[in-house]
């Protein structure tokens, strides 16, 4: 099969997302870094015309999206599966998906995360503290629900992993390096416990900011 070939910048969560994805997939891949600056220049929008990452390239096939991107490895990489055979639970895990991308990263990580992590590291700018403050409210409702979907199972859908908990994980993980994860989480353990599960996984542990850097480098 031919080498998979990841556009992204280290520490977008939606790449760390596919990376861990092909990782856990045991697939072969090439990371190709994006740098921020890049992102509206002719080359990068010829690659994804609304200037954003991850773009995946296999065989012929230029994908963006990051929902469709984990849904084609899915489908080309038969084991193991990451979709729910089940069509209830494979819905649950197409909701789950949907709060991530519509709720959690928008309007909680891309603020919180940004102006916490982002921000300071990439662009030396202080955090703005109204804006993270404004998106609280919002922060506690989307932790709150899939604290709820999550309940006591292994997984976010079920006992088994699916492309929800790669997803979401990447974008959880980064906000919990923030101060904002503790009072966000001190009445839903369970999420908690469910980030340290993911983040033991060989596939998480090899997709961190530094790592994937080092991904980068050795390209």
């Amino acid at each position: 099969m031919a080498r998979f070939v990841v556009h992204s910048i280290p520490g977008s969560p939606c790449g760390r997302a596919v990376l861990a994805t092909l990782i856990e997939k045991g697939a072969d891949f090439r990371f190709a870094r994006v740098e921020p600056r890049s992102l509206k220049s002719p080359s990068h929008l010829a690659l994804h015309p609304f200037g954003r990452v991850p773009v995946l390239e296999h065989d012929g096939l230029r994908l963006y999206e990051t929902q469709a991107i984990l849904r084609y490895l899915d489908r080309v990489l038969e084991s193991p599966s990451l979709t729910p055979e089940d069509a209830r639970l494979a819905a649950r895990m197409d909701e789950i998906m949907g709060v991530s991308d519509w709720y959690l990263f928008q309007g909680v990580n891309n603020v919180i995360g940004f102006h916490r992590i982002v921000a300071p590291k990439l662009l030396g700018r202080v955090p703005d503290e109204s804006a993270i403050a404004a998106a609280m409210p919002r922060a506690h409702t989307v932790v709150a629900e899939l604290s709820r979907l999550l309940g006591d199972k292994e997984f976010l859908v079920t006992e088994q992993l699916t492309l929800a908990d790669f997803l979401v994980s990447a974008q959880m993980d980064m906000l919990a390096q923030t101060p904002e994860w503790l009072p966000l989480t001190a009445e839903r353990l369970n999420l908690r416990g469910w980030l340290a599960r993911i983040n033991a996984r060989e596939s998480l542990r090899a997709t961190t900011w530094e790592c994937v850097e080092a991904m980068a480098e050795a390209a």
